[in-house]
């Protein structure tokens, strides 16, 4: 396994633990599956998870790329988690999504 594949494996097992001690306890690293991809974390209900673990950070790519694969998965949301430099702890990564998304979600939590 390349040095770049490990980084990017290890990252996304770090936030699937991190997503299963928050609640989804079927969440699990997805097979990956080419030009059909549905994300890289699945059991998490209609949820796609991108994760990234780069130095340099393109959050407009990124989400590009989420919203591609939530298509694919027939998802409500499309996240992208960033490693954020000199945090190591799993929750203290970037989330992003767009507003649009955000804002639903916070109207279906009833905010």
């Amino acid at each position: 396994m390349s040095k770049a594949k490990h980084k990017g494996t290890s990252f996304e097992t770090q936030i699937v633990e991190y997503l299963r001690e928050c609640g989804w306890t079927h969440a699990e690293r997805r097979a990956l599956t080419g030009t059909h991809d549905k994300g890289d974390i699945t059991g998490t209900g209609s949820l796609v998870w991108e994760c990234k673990n780069h130095k340099a950070l393109s959050f407009s790519a990124w989400l590009e790329e989420a919203e591609v694969e939530r298509v694919n998965a027939k998802a409500d949301y499309g996240i992208v988690v960033a490693k954020r430099r000199g945090k190591g702890q799993a929750g203290e990564q970037y989330a992003v999504l767009k507003l649009s998304e955000l804002t639903k979600l916070l109207r279906e939590a009833g905010y």
